[in-house]
């Protein structure tokens, strides 16, 4: 969304929620229904929180990986990978609150050579079993020395729509807006097994900016 050639700093799949919000208040208010006017106030002002979509600096570097959420760092883990890396790799997990900005951001410029969409449960994203288990969108990065980087969003338990604005074949840019999940979720990134990571558990990141690791 723009205002006047700026963005407006809410993501357009908000607008489904706030303008009927915003309805629905005038509406209570005209009619003097003062108390439940004031709860649905509240309501429109915390859904229109949550969709904000600040404008971030994207930090320099070609081979810095981006937090591609913002949230918690709630696992650092080597792994097997075998859907797309089909091999070891270094998987990081960020727990996304429903404070949290929940727009997602590309961590690696590139080429999107695979995107997957499986449908699933939803568990509570900070479960282990949320990975394998919930609703899922998974992007696979090939940049242009050949390295392969996979990123996943993932459904949690009152989140029920993933949103991806990119397909198979496009040429995306570090930093650039690719998706949402809406109310609760996870981002799962899965590094080459020789990065050298920086992210932490407990860290807090922020999409866009915090930088998670740097390829060989």
């Amino acid at each position: 969304m723009s205002l006047s050639g700026r963005r407006f700093p809410v993501a357009k799949e908000g607008a489904i929620f706030i303008l009927p919000l915003i309805a629905i208040t005038f509406i209570l208010g005209s009619l003097q229904f003062r108390v439940t006017a004031g709860f649905f106030a509240f309501l429109t002002c915390f859904v229109i929180y949550f969709f904000r979509d600040p404008e971030r600096s994207i930090p320099s570097g070609e081979k810095a990986v981006l937090s591609p959420a913002d949230g918690k760092i709630i696992k650092v883990e080597s792994c097997r990978e075998e859907r797309f890396f089909q091999g070891p790799a270094i998987k990081i997990s960020i727990f996304m609150s429903v404070f949290n900005v929940h727009v997602n951001r590309i961590p690696l410029s590139g080429r999107i050579i695979d995107r997957a969409y499986r449908p699933g449960k939803f568990f509570s994203a900070n479960l282990d079993k949320a990975s394998s288990s919930n609703e899922q969108n998974a992007l696979l990065i090939e940049t242009g020395d050949g390295v392969r980087l996979l990123f996943i969003q993932v459904a949690g338990l009152i989140a029920r729509r993933i949103v991806c604005w990119v397909e198979k074949g496009d040429l995306v840019e570090r930093g650039r807006r690719f998706g949402m999940i809406r109310f609760g979720s996870r981002l799962d990134v899965y590094l080459p097994e020789t990065a050298r990571v920086q992210a932490r558990l407990g860290q807090k990141v922020a999409g866009g900016q915090s930088i998670l690791g740097y390829l060989p």
